[in-house]
């Protein structure tokens, strides 16, 4: 990753800040794109662009023109922004749907689409989405979560076969994500089965490296011990 510009969206929650730190550690120079107000100011490999509502296309292309700006270029965008519900369809809210729809997908394609033209600059370009094993196979009140992230799959495949030869596009599918927040609404469950968030941050950087140059369209599962 040393001397790559990565994009990162999501930046400042709670898997997006360790994929910027590992990142940042690999020698990459990092862009994090966030809805928060960003932490510190920018150096020459690191910037901030906070208070960015990605679901506008045209704030997302706006933060990603900065970035692109900022460092000369993009080699690599890492769509983790996105958001979470947990309700049954009976009892739940319709509206859940389109919020899911617009936190997950539109997101992921509004940055993607901003980033296309820099990242076809790229030698080695990266697009690496974040999926749900959830989405596989949904469990009860995970209808409209699950719904939006396999949107999410499809957008990362039909993208791959689009870009093929130009950029590779992958997502990850972890099953839990070992976060504060899933620890308070699961207290009886055992974290030590999930996912930390520095195991998917490796799986994230390997395809975003020139090591994943052959991997194009996977939606490559990160269970943990689940």
């Amino acid at each position: 990753m040393k001397g790559k510009v990565v994009v990162i969206t999501g930046a400042l929650g709670a898997l997006g800040k360790v994929v910027a730190e590992e990142a940042h550690s690999r020698g990459a120079r990092v862009a994090g794109i966030d809805h928060a107000a960003p932490q510190f100011a920018a150096t020459a490999g690191r910037i901030e662009l906070g208070g960015v509502d990605l679901t506008d296309a045209a704030q997302a292309k706006k933060a990603v023109d900065a970035a692109a700006a900022h460092f000369g270029a993009i080699d690599a965008l890492i769509n983790i922004a996105g958001g979470f519900t947990f309700e049954t369809i009976a009892d739940g809210d319709p509206k859940a749907w389109q919020r899911m729809y617009a936190l997950n997908v539109e997101t992921a394609l509004n940055a993607t689409r901003a980033a296309i033209p820099h990242l076809l600059n790229s030698h080695a370009a990266r697009i690496v989405n974040i999926g749900a094993m959830s989405a596989l196979q949904a469990g009860s009140g995970m209808g409209p979560y699950a719904a939006s992230k396999a949107g999410v799959h499809k957008l990362t495949e039909s993208l791959a076969a689009e870009l093929k030869g130009k950029i590779t596009v992958n997502a990850v599918l972890p099953s839990i994500i070992d976060t504060a927040a899933n620890r308070a609404s699961m207290p009886k469950a055992d974290p030590a089965k999930w996912v930390a968030p520095e195991e998917l941050a490796d799986v994230i950087l390997f395809l975003a490296s020139d090591a994943a140059s052959a991997v194009t369209g996977a939606l490559l599962p990160v269970n943990g011990r689940v």
